[in-house]
């Protein structure tokens, strides 16, 4: 890191603190005092518990405090079911303008939502800031339809697409579904798409939500089918009696998820294909297609050629370009990045992957297809996604640290210092109430004002993050700046000089080093996993135990784990066995990290493939796009230390089986 750099994002968290808690308040609050620091802390504590009487003893003592819009929210929220409209407006009042305000609002327009109470809903509406919430989107298209305020047919297409696009079974979106429904607004396939994702994503208490809606007897087979659809699909053809086509699609893309061979026998059997039409059939082979392409199945190809890319969903199509890529199918790639839809299609990854199918194919010339899949390369070059700096390299242009934009000037760094949002999020950070300040200082940067922060107040915002060393909020905030490039806030180096040293020492590359930790932990050092992964290199329990023994580290102890140079001492050590037992391989090595080394280890069977082509095609999501950002952030983070330009490409490499010649070094590696 230059020393510019290391000026720019050099500061005292102590005196950023004492600068935002100078100018803590708004509206007459008061910097913060021992007792109300405590108070909140026990309000916290209080509002975990549901202590709703201790919570309303605290509040007296919050008062006046800067977090008092917080404390406002612990204290009403769990009165929100029995309280008034005059008392829930009244705390509204009390925090105004923050985070908090909003937040309670959202809780308060579900409820209203679910209790029907429409008038309070849509005098509250309009004063809810976020609009990100899909259930309450669905409540007021569905009201607006009903008012006339929208045209019923645009209300019910809009609630379908967040309908379809809601993880879980919730209200809001099923009620304005059910209302439009009934209207003739929203026609059945609707339903049947919804009950169809849900079935392919594990989630049949949605389905059977969904299917409810047209007829609930229908909707307890769907419970049957989930628990056992073999069972369901062999009584319809022994029982010889008309199964309901759409229940019987439900019971294949079911049958799929465990068995995608015994499902494409089921699929192909003579009663279902001259049953189902070909939209099903087509769904039905995508589900298929799909579910064999994440076991890295040869077949999988032949299964999609069943049906019709122009019925199959996008993540269907994305699989059927995956599995294609991987064994050089290129016009399968072409033909289903053409059927993806407009937003898919745009991605930056599809973008490339198109270029590449128009490469590889040479159609109608060589000069021709080289031509289009430079103008697709360039449509997304920039230095920054993995994808983005492959376009780079595909049209030659170095992977260099870009030219650092303006600073923010004094006057710009004053105004995010005295930004209430951000400086209620620093204090809150102070106290230790880290999950309650990146709340607020996300929505600040991000939704109190349509559109986000401009780009300039960004750039001092995450400026403001940065000196405070508070590396996650400094990076995810300077990211939201689209045009804007800033690698000193983008890609900081905390822990220099435990984290270069300790690399070279065992013989790895520090940037990746410093790849996996951003990836991984954000440079938080007292990061957590929910699965008990703990500190800046993100260690499991059993991990960190396993590494200690093999480095000789004979009196290590769990709660080490959490310490800044104990966790350096052993992730890094754990990368390197990682790392030397897939043959250097930095992808293989980042996906051992990730989900584990016995399933890098099936993930690399079949093909030799270029590196890219092995990212894409790893069957989790999650570890798909770790192993991309971590071997992005490498290159970028490479470019800072060496000055010199990278290449993304040569650090993918190629990944096949592992050569006879090879030798597993930890094959125990956990």
């Amino acid at each position: 890191m230059t020393q510019g750099i290391q000026q720019r994002i050099a500061g005292s968290w102590r005196l950023i603190m004492a600068g935002a808690l100078l100018q803590a308040g708004v509206a007459g609050a008061q910097p913060a005092s021992g007792g109300a620091d405590a108070a909140l802390l026990e309000m916290r504590e209080a509002f975990r518990r549901n202590n709703t009487a201790q919570l309303a003893s605290l509040l007296p003592q919050a008062r006046g405090h800067a977090l008092e819009p917080l404390a406002q929210y612990w204290n009403m929220r769990p009165q929100l079911e029995s309280a008034s409209p005059t008392d829930v407006r009244a705390a509204l009042a009390r925090m105004a303008g923050t985070y908090w305000e909003d937040r309670l609002r959202n809780d308060w327009l579900l409820l209203l939502g679910k209790a029907r109470n429409w008038t309070d809903f849509e005098t509250e509406l309009p004063k809810f800031r976020m609009q990100d919430d899909r259930q309450v989107r669905c409540y007021g298209l569905m009201l607006d339809a009903a008012a006339g305020r929208i045209a019923s047919e645009a209300a019910a297409a809009q609630v379908q697409a967040n309908w379809l696009a809601q993880r879980e079974a919730e209200d809001g979106c099923a009620t304005a579904a059910q209302a439009l429904l009934a209207s003739g607004h929203l026609k059945p396939e609707a339903v049947w798409q919804r009950a169809r994702l849900a079935m392919d994503a594990n989630r049949p208490r949605v389905a059977s939500q969904a299917v409810a809606l047209l007829d609930a007897e229908r909707a307890q087979t769907v419970e049957q089918i989930a628990n056992d659809p073999a069972k369901y699909l062999d009584h319809k053809i022994t029982a010889l009696r008309t199964p309901t086509k759409e229940l019987v699609t439900l019971a294949i893309i079911r049958l799929a998820a465990s068995d995608p061979t015994a499902a494409a026998v089921e699929a192909d059997h003579v009663r279902w294909k001259t049953q189902l039409t070909r939209e099903e059939r087509s769904w039905i082979w995508g589900v298929i297609g799909k579910r064999a392409a994440q076991k890295l199945q040869t077949e999988a190809l032949s299964h999609f050629a069943n049906g019709e890319d122009r019925f199959m969903h996008d993540e269907h199509l994305a699989w059927k370009a995956r599995a294609g890529m991987r064994v050089g199918a290129w016009s399968d790639v072409r033909d289903a990045v053409n059927a993806m839809s407009d937003v898919q299609r745009s991605d930056p990854a599809w973008v490339y992957w198109k270029a590449r199918a128009i490469q590889a194919l040479r159609l109608p010339d060589p000069i021709a297809a080289n031509s289009q899949a430079n103008a697709l390369f360039e449509s997304i070059a920039a230095p920054r996604g993995f994808y983005e700096l492959l376009a780079m390299e595909a049209l030659g242009l170095p992977i260099a640290v870009p030219p650092a934009p303006e600073a923010p000037s004094a006057d710009e760094i004053a105004a995010a210092q005295a930004n209430p949002g951000l400086r209620r999020a620093l204090i809150a950070m102070r106290l230790g109430l880290r999950s309650e300040g990146v709340r607020e200082w996300n929505y600040t940067v991000g939704l109190h004002t349509p559109g986000g922060m401009p780009e300039r107040e960004l750039l001092a915002a995450a400026d403001l993050a940065c000196r405070a060393e508070l590396w996650d909020r400094c990076i995810n905030t300077s990211e939201r700046t689209p045009l804007v490039l800033d690698h000193a806030q983008r890609y900081p180096m905390p822990h220099r000089d435990t984290v270069v040293p300790r690399a070279k020492e065992i013989g790895l590359d520090p940037a990746y080093v410093y790849g996996l930790i951003r990836q991984e932990s954000r440079f938080i050092v007292e990061a957590r996993s929910g699965v008990g992964a703990s500190g800046l290199m993100q260690v499991m329990p059993a991990t960190a135990r396993w590494t200690a023994r093999k480095i000789g580290l004979t009196d290590f102890k769990p709660g080490q784990i959490t310490e800044r140079d104990t966790n350096i001492l052993i992730g890094t050590a754990y990368l390197k066995f990682a790392l030397d037992d897939f043959e250097g391989s930095l992808p293989m090595a980042a996906a051992a990290y990730n989900a584990g080394p016995s399933r890098s280890r099936a993930w690399r069977n079949g093909p030799t493939v270029p590196g890219d082509v092995w990212a894409e095609n790893i069957p989790f999501e999650e570890t798909r796009d770790y192993v991309k950002r971590v071997l992005a952030n490498t290159t970028h983070y490479a470019a800072i230390i060496t000055g010199q330009p990278q290449s993304l490409r040569a650090r993918l490499g190629t990944v096949g089986p592992r050569s006879q010649t090879a030798q597993a070094i930890n094959t125990e590696l956990p």
